[in-house]
């Protein structure tokens, strides 16, 4: 949350000249309904296997960028699909970045809490170490701008010239 990995997603597709796939909105348009209500409606197990699901479907579309929520990469089965199709890039960013970029937002329906920063840090944590799972990693820094941060994701994609290859 706070990573950017919509925005820095959508430039480094258009940069490939792949599309950009969000698989959140993709759950939602298929659900017709938001994030938030399927999960209120059908519980977090149901999310977790339609995220799944829309997951596969989207790597098996070709190439291309792809975006998923902060909770799908911390299932093993997305992790290992997504490295077994394609490379998973974690946008590493300390926590401080991450709340400066969060704080003033009231799209984050995590962060309604009374203590969103102390629940930012309590996600951060839980997750970290499973994000640094990641076949990359590239580090945000709060002086990149979203072009800087764009080049450096392709800086850390030439190391696997598998994969920029297949998206050519």
């Amino acid at each position: 949350m706070g990573a950017g990995k919509s925005a820095v997603g959508r430039t480094l597709a258009q940069t490939l000249a792949v599309p950009f796939l969000d698989s959140d909105h993709e759950i939602e348009r298929a659900a017709a309904m938001s994030v938030a209500e399927v999960f209120e409606r059908d519980g977090e197990a149901f999310f977790r296997d339609r995220e799944s699901e829309v997951l596969k479907r989207l790597l098996a579309g070709g190439p291309a960028v792809i975006s998923t929520g902060g909770g799908a990469f911390l299932a093993a089965r997305n992790r290992d699909e997504i490295s077994r199709v394609g490379v998973s890039v974690w946008l590493r960013a300390d926590l401080e970045l991450l709340w400066e970029r969060v704080r003033h937002k009231t799209t984050r329906p995590l962060l309604h809490t009374p203590d969103p920063k102390g629940t930012l840090t309590e996600i951060y944590d839980a997750r970290v170490a499973v994000y640094a799972k990641a076949d990359l990693v590239v580090d945000a820094h709060p002086e990149y701008s979203l072009s800087d941060m764009t080049k450096q994701v392709i800086r850390v994609l030439r190391t696997r010239p598998d994969v920029l290859e297949e998206m050519r």
